[in-house]
């Protein structure tokens, strides 16, 4: 199982992507968490009505989605467990396209679901090559003695 998880291709294409998304997230997460960047802070984020009425309680969900945000952020830039940071990103991501922005239409400046659908997009590629060159999942594999 472990195996699978650090499983990836070598190339080089996932660096750029890992670098830009790891920053947002670790960023966003950071926002949400500790207040930085002008963010709100994790007591007034856990106070947020979450986007689903479903997701009760609304503490736990968006708690998980700050939390997701910050680990898989890390997780993806030092290309660790490079698929479960992505999927984590993913999760949250397809959440804010489909219960956030969905009522504003594609477009960003209707607070749209463009750029959340691109950063859901960037997930899905490392979701499926892994961490690639450079990262610690290689290192791993290499260790292991499997290359893909």
């Amino acid at each position: 199982m472990f195996q699978s998880l650090i499983a990836t291709y070598s190339t080089w294409a996932t660096i750029p992507l890992r670098i830009a998304l790891g920053a947002v997230f670790i960023a966003h997460g950071a926002q949400k968490v500790f207040g930085l960047w002008g963010g709100p802070g994790l007591t007034k984020w856990l106070a947020t009505p979450p986007p689903f009425a479903f997701m009760r309680p609304a503490w736990f969900w968006m708690g998980s989605a700050a939390l997701f945000e910050l680990l898989g952020g890390a997780l993806v830039l030092l290309g660790l467990l490079t698929r479960v940071g992505a999927a984590m990103i993913a999760i949250v991501m397809l959440v804010a396209v489909l219960g956030v922005h969905w009522p504003g239409g594609f477009f960003l400046q209707n607070r749209g679901y463009e750029y959340a659908f691109s950063l859901l997009c960037a997930s899905l590629a490392l979701l499926i090559a892994g961490g690639g060159k450079l990262s610690v999942d290689e290192s791993l594999m290499r260790g292991r003695g499997r290359r893909r």
